[in-house]
């Protein structure tokens, strides 16, 4: 891709530019526009901005629209009526603050190939539909990245919000510097850089972020590279000389040679193929619960390879991987323990961008069911709590609305605090015994199929992708799952491995379960 300083803008001075502003609250995107009509205004265009505020996404999407003509400075021009809105095919410069806002821009036509500069932070907020999704709703980076391209006359894009970090900036900065960067608009940097003193917002950190901006696209100009920022390296698993110096070695483990003892187990009797897979599901569970439900984990690893004759690796790093997943369920005390870990806290004050004489107030919203209230008792109590009877019905009444914790104050912290030490009691809970007599039924089905079809087993195996969230989310998944297991069940020997994958992704794609029930009509699999 070609960064060249030529832009066509240049060869037509009697057309407006037009420019649309993709941007989330809180990223800037007013100021964005407002710099923009600033620039223009100072340098002798007539200039026009308006906003048009969207819903969903992530927390709340808006366009802002800018035009500018030339000519306001020239006594015998006359104002220009300019328009109000982006219209499809007819935008010369987009501006969009994360990446999936770069593809609605292509989405609603805004880019198109003969004119348009597309210029994006390709960083990633997940939208609320990718969050929510049953299986991994995540939208493909790359996919995003390549129909950028193509629909774009020139696309450029990096992260955007490392820089806006570093700089103690937002990413509006990073964008005004990216937009001059690309000498997309006829102005100089020193006129780029007169608009944000002019507007007197947070000008020190605004300069030194749209400075980063410049440097970026201009760096990449000249080595005629596309300016993205480069891909880190990917995280290595722990070794078990790195293991045992881990967070979790310092903070929950008093007993290294225990641990030591555990990989050394791991080595001598796990086929070197899987230990890193296992390696990390080791840490999860004994950050999940303790050291010896990470001894269950290899326990049951184990059983399942001494069933299988020839054991291969693909069925091993994801029987392994989904165990781990699975025994690391998400309950009551896992939610309260994740809500008040310190890592927590300073991930929102960093997101909030808090000073140092500022207060944070973090409140939750937490509406637990019978059903977890029940699951996180000791089973029979859970059990008989569960019937319909007097207490049941009090308690349900009780807890028919959701509460606000201010997980920050003293009150709220303790409460969530006692909530989470109860893990220590998690293997006497009723939930705890409804997942064990799951999860050995499913590796059970993992090794009978494992004898005479590994494919098969491996559909069974992935099928615990369907097992996430806590809640009501995790009992419609968990009522798709027991379809699929029982669909497993009666048909032991015309099941193909195909057949259930579709079926799962049939599952996955519907919570209310219209698209398994179709894929299984098709299928004739009842």
């Amino acid at each position: 891709m070609s960064l060249s300083t030529h832009s066509p803008l240049m060869n037509s001075p009697k057309q407006p530019i037009k420019i649309a502003i993709l941007a989330m609250g809180g990223e800037g995107g007013g100021v964005l526009a407002d710099w923009i009509v600033t620039l223009g205004e100072e340098n002798g265009y007539f200039a026009q901005t308006t906003s048009v505020p969207g819903v969903a996404q992530r927390t709340g999407a808006t366009i802002y629209y800018v035009e500018l003509f030339p000519g306001a400075d020239d006594p015998n021009v006359l104002a220009p009526v300019l328009a109000l809105m982006p219209t499809a095919g007819d935008v010369d410069i987009v501006l969009a603050s994360e990446l999936m806002e770069a593809g609605r821009a292509v989405q609603r036509g805004f880019a198109t190939p003969d004119r348009t500069t597309l210029i994006a932070s390709s960083h990633r907020v997940f939208s609320m539909a990718e969050r929510s999704a049953m299986g991994d709703g995540r939208v493909n980076n790359k996919v995003l990245i390549r129909q950028c391209r193509q629909a774009a006359l020139r696309f450029i894009h990096f992260d955007m919000a490392k820089m806006a970090e570093k700089s103690h900036s937002v990413i509006s900065a990073v964008l005004f510097g990216a937009l001059c960067g690309t000498a997309a608009l006829p102005f100089s940097r020193n006129q780029f850089e007169a608009a944000i003193i002019k507007k007197k917002v947070g000008i020190k950190p605004s300069l030194q972020a749209f400075n980063l901006g410049v440097s970026q696209v201009q760096l990449a100009a000249e080595l005629n590279i596309a300016p993205e920022t480069p891909v880190p390296p990917k995280r290595r698993h722990l070794s078990h000389s790195r293991f045992s110096h881990s967070r979790i070695s310092h903070s929950r483990i008093s007993h290294n040679n225990k641990v030591n003892a555990l990989l050394l187990h791991l080595r001598q009797t796990f086929p070197s193929s899987i230990h890193d897979i296992v390696i990390e599901g080791i840490k999860r569970l004994i950050d999940y619960q303790d050291l010896a439900y990470a001894r269950l984990y290899l326990d049951r690893l184990q059983h399942l390879i001494e069933q299988i004759v020839k054991p291969e690796e693909p069925l091993l790093r994801e029987t392994a991987r989904h165990l781990a997943l699975w025994m690391a369920y998400e309950d009551t005390m896992r939610v309260a323990d994740l809500k008040i870990r310190a890592g927590r806290f300073e991930r929102v004050s960093q997101e909030m961008r808090v000073k140092g004489d500022q207060f944070v107030e973090i409140n939750d919203f937490l509406h637990p069911r019978m059903e977890e209230i029940c699951d996180t008792l000791p089973a029979n109590i859970g059990r008989w709590l569960s019937r319909p009877h007097f207490f049941h019905r009090v308690l349900a009444k009780l807890f028919s609305r959701g509460r606000v914790i201010t997980t920050s104050s003293l009150r709220g912290y303790s409460l969530l605090y006692l909530l989470a030490s109860w893990r220590h009691m998690r293997r006497h809970t009723l939930r705890f015994q409804h997942e064990t007599v799951r999860i050995e039924a499913w590796l059970r089905r993992i090794g009978i199929a494992a004898k005479r079809d590994p494919e098969l087993a491996l559909a069974i195996a992935q099928c615990q992708r369907l097992l996430k969230g806590y809640g009501e989310t995790q009992s419609r998944g968990l009522s798709h799952f027991q379809t699929l297991m029982r669909i497993v069940d009666h048909h032991p020997h015309d099941l193909s491995p195909s057949s259930l994958r579709q079926l799962c992704e049939a599952a996955l794609a519907d919570e209310q379960g219209d698209r398994l029930r179709e894929c299984q009509r098709r299928l004739s699999l009842y």
